[in-house]
């Protein structure tokens, strides 16, 4: 036996103790049943997740397409992501394009 932990003798709950039922439980009793388990895929639900708009009418738009997954089942997720996904790459790289006509160019002689 350790001498640097005491023991309590008293195993007994007080009877005053809150939470004190008519059994003596501290919990409190469960009369509601649990719904049956449905093991079936759930329904769509929106993600809920903020789209903040960027101020780019063009980028905004393909964001706020991403909203279109949120009333689809996760096997339509997939299209939605590609074309937004394929929406912003095309932003982007326009981006690196350069307005007008090439640079001219001079000869070396």
């Amino acid at each position: 036996m350790n001498d640097a932990v005491p023991q309590v003798a008293d195993t007994e709950p007080d009877a005053g103790a809150p939470g004190d039922g008519e059994h003596g439980s501290a919990e409190p009793e469960r009369t509601a049943q649990r719904p049956p388990q449905d093991d079936g895929p759930a329904g769509p639900a929106p993600l809920g997740v903020p789209r903040t708009p960027t101020g780019r009418a063009e980028i905004d738009a393909h964001v706020e397409r991403l909203a279109d997954a949120d009333h689809l089942t996760t096997d339509g997720h997939l299209e939605v992501y590609e074309d937004v996904h394929r929406g912003l790459r095309d932003a982007l790289t326009a981006l690196d394009t350069r307005p007008g006509p090439p640079p001219a160019q001079g000869h070396r002689s």
